[in-house]
């Protein structure tokens, strides 16, 4: 069937909401790796400390993701992304002045805000510029923009820093890039919607999707494995396994692995086999985990990212997808944030947790806890998917 225009898929509104995607996981990837050495060497700061520091980011994210998704059903998308998308790429600029561990701290901590609004705004928009029919594979194609950003971005990242050892440097270009995003999504051209009625009683449904608390659970223990691996990866190879060069490979099949699981994915995600996709995902991943920690060598640690990374691009769009479908049209914004808020909330828990373990026990033991945790939510998944298929049926076309 030839393709109208209504049904374009990658028109010039799509690409301008993917650069912005891309804009915002390169500068935040670019320096997620690196930040653990730089409090380390720059401020002294031990493993338990840098964990509290990091993960006011996530803790920030998470308290204001609720209110985004409200914001942006509420009010102008538009308008609270390009504020949202402001506010993310000048803090960037903060990092350069925070000369001591506090005003570092209150830095990382602030930009969680911003960061948590733009996401949330920034995949809502996304949805809004799609054609129903297309919104599916889109949304599966929407995360490429964010796999291909956490390819490149920690290799430029630990590349500029051996050639440099300067963070500034790192620093100013996350602020650059960020830049392009906000620049990226002003130029949208999108026709005025209907609003919420705000006159309706606030509730909690409002700022989070009960239908969804299953999907939110899920996601959020993988995001406990997820915020262990990507913060403490870099430390736990230098002084686990002695590997200085490999942090940047690990994340490049990382990635890989994402895009490829995303490419192949989107078909079966286009046929409707969201549940099957979550379920493909949930195994990979759980091996490459497993194997990440039972095989601490070169087969293990760069055979592990390949399987994480398909794994969770399997499972990352089918989960999305599935928390769309139980959604209402007017509470994509909600779920939205409550899908993201779930992964931040576990992202956050898994940064200090992993602290926690490898200073009071050691690296080995917290790796060897995100594999059980993996298991776990794999094993949550298998218990909840019947409650996601009774809330599509009887949410059946509504959207």
């Amino acid at each position: 069937m030839e393709q109208t225009g209504q049904d374009k898929l990658w028109n010039s509104n799509y690409w301008k909401v993917m650069t912005a995607n891309f804009s915002m996981s390169f500068a935040f990837y670019l320096l997620a790796p690196l930040l653990p050495l730089y409090l380390s060497e720059h401020f002294g700061a031990g493993k338990e400390l840098i964990g509290l520091v990091l993960s006011g980011y996530a803790i920030t994210a998470l308290l204001v993701r609720p209110f985004s998704g409200f914001l942006a059903d509420s009010f102008p998308r538009k308008r609270v992304l390009l504020i949202s998308l402001c506010l993310y790429f000048v803090f960037f600029g903060g990092y350069l002045v925070a000369g001591s561990i506090v005003l570092f701290a209150i830095v990382r901590t602030l930009h969680g805000g911003p960061f948590g609004a733009a996401s949330v705004a920034n995949s809502t928009m996304a949805i809004d510029v799609l054609p129903s029919s297309r919104r599916t594979e889109g949304i599966g194609y929407y995360g490429l923009s964010n796999n291909v950003a956490t390819a490149i971005a920690p290799s430029v990242g630990l590349l500029v820093y051996q050639w440099t050892g300067n963070f500034d440097i790192l620093f100013i270009i996350a602020f650059a890039v960020a830049g392009l995003g906000f620049w990226a999504d002003s130029t949208i051209k999108v026709k005025s919607r209907q609003l919420i009625n705000n006159k309706k009683a606030l509730s909690l449904d409002r700022f989070f999707l009960l239908k969804g608390w299953a999907i939110g659970v899920n996601i959020s223990i993988f995001g406990i494995c997820y915020g262990v691996l990507s913060n403490y990866l870099a430390i736990y190879s230098k002084e686990e396994m002695g590997m200085t060069g490999g942090t940047g490979v690990f994340f490049l099949l990382l990635a890989l692995g994402l895009i490829m699981s995303r490419l192949t994915g989107v078909r079966s995600l286009r046929q409707g086999k969201i549940v099957a996709n979550v379920g493909q995902g949930v195994v990979f991943s759980t091996i490459g985990y497993l194997l990440f920690v039972a095989c601490p060598n070169e087969i293990g640690y760069y055979g592990a990212p390949l399987l994480i990374g398909w794994g969770n691009g399997h499972f990352w769009p089918a989960f999305q997808n599935m928390i769309i479908n139980v959604a209402n049209k007017d509470e994509r914004g909600t779920a939205n944030s409550t899908l993201l808020t779930a992964w931040d909330l576990g992202v956050g828990v898994g940064i200090v947790l992993g602290g926690s373990l490898a200073e009071n026990i050691n690296f080995s033991f917290a790796f060897w806890a995100v594999a059980a945790i993996h298991i776990v939510g794999a094993l949550f998944f298998i218990i909840t998917r019947r409650d996601y298929l009774k809330r599509t049926i009887l949410n059946y076309g509504t959207n």
